[in-house]
């Protein structure tokens, strides 16, 4: 490839898809009480797993400093233009780590090419984005075209998810234990988005599993008439066997020419809780 595709460990990327383009991922980080771990490098998703299971704590995230990103672009050919597709920069100061990073590399190196893209989503959503990357790439589009793409794309691309547990977010202290506790007892799931801004919304609270999951996949249609065309990108935390019977209901609703499926990292893992789901696609 003639540019270097990067991205951070906010995103999930298909094996498959991340070997094709060579890509790049600088990892944040997981603070836990023994330690500080790179996501997906220091700490795989069984280790993770397991200390939360022995820990019965969340770790705490932080974004790769400046620096991180400094050294993860310098590595690069100097010859071949970097377009790095962070993860929002509603959720996480690593979009701004990302650029002072570039700005720190090309104070030494005026001539380098380095655009930092604000995806305004995260998880398969960056997926997603990559993809399009990759295929305006084999299309031989120029570096500018291909960041002009991309940017409109960003604005086209709608997550959602569905949370099976809300322990997560009552371990993590971002739902009361109070609430947190009838809200299970009452057996609610909850449906959110990721919003323009690339913060993510509770959109709505929903009665029972089954509920749930139909919402989910009804909610596609309220974006997209058109799937013939796209590809969706599905994650899923720690249920393989869920997510691929939810992305069978999903294909047989609606037509879309094809279909990523990943598990999500440690850092998504984390605010999500097992069994939860994430879809990105474009919308119309």
């Amino acid at each position: 490839m003639n540019i270097q595709l990067m991205t951070d460990s906010g995103a999930d990327i298909p094996k498959e898809l991340a070997e094709a383009m060579n890509l790049q991922i600088v990892p944040l980080y997981l603070h836990f009480k023994d330690g500080e771990y790179k996501s997906g490098v220091d700490i795989d998703l069984p280790a993770f797993y397991q200390k939360i299971k022995e820990t019965n704590e969340l770790p705490q995230s932080a974004a790769p400093s400046p620096h991180d990103f400094y050294e993860a672009y310098k590595k690069v050919n100097k010859e071949k233009p970097i377009i790095m597709l962070s993860i929002s920069k509603g959720l996480s100061s690593t979009y701004e780590n990302a650029v002072a990073g570039k700005n720190i590399l090309l104070e030494e190196e005026p001539d380098r090419v380095i655009e930092v893209l604000n995806t305004k989503t995260a998880s398969c959503g960056v997926a997603l984005l990559l993809h399009e990357a990759k295929k305006k790439i084999a299309e031989n589009e120029t570096f500018d075209q291909i960041v002009a793409h991309l940017s409109r794309k960003i604005e086209k691309t709608t997550s959602l998810f569905v949370l099976k547990t809300l322990e997560n977010l009552i371990m993590g202290g971002r739902l009361d234990k109070v609430k947190g506790a009838l809200a299970k007892t009452l057996n609610i799931k909850l449906l959110m988005k990721g919003s323009e801004e690339g913060t993510i919304e509770v959109t709505e609270k929903v009665r029972g599993e089954k509920r749930s999951i139909r919402r989910f996949i009804e909610q596609i249609g309220e974006y997209t008439k058109n799937a013939e065309n796209k590809i969706i990108a599905m994650s899923h935390c720690n249920d393989e066997t869920r997510a691929k019977s939810v992305l069978a209901d999903i294909k047989k609703k609606y037509p879309f020419k094809d279909a990523y499926i990943t598990e999500t990292g440690p850092l998504i893992s984390t605010y999500c809780g097992k069994g939860a789901l994430v879809i990105a696609f474009f919308r119309d």
